[in-house]
């Protein structure tokens, strides 16, 4: 009896770790980098983050992302970082 006892103890501590792990899983993650490659027809993109790794992440929609662009992926959907604004040029004082 208490054999079986352990064993369906030991199925459902599995069980319940294996639901865990696809629940952690399939947890939204975010990926932020510069493009370097577009693989449209797989509605893939490759980027390469601030530490160097390459990533690929597929996105709902390619269109209006080009190579070089910064951009960060969630849940399926890419967005282009906002670009610095350029610092103002300075003006030549009068009577140079």
């Amino acid at each position: 009896m208490r054999a079986k006892s352990l064993i369906a103890l030991l199925i459902a501590l599995i069980f319940t770790f294996s639901i865990a792990g696809m629940l952690y899983a399939a947890a939204p993650k975010e990926v932020k980098g510069t493009v370097t490659k577009i693989e449209a027809a797989k509605k893939e993109v490759t980027l390469k983050d601030a530490a160097g790794k390459m990533t690929t992440v597929k996105v709902n929609d390619v269109a209006g992302i080009k190579v070089g662009d910064v951009v960060t992926v969630k849940d399926g959907k890419a967005t282009k970082a906002a670009k610095p604004a350029e610092a103002p040029k300075p003006k030549a004082a009068p009577g140079y």
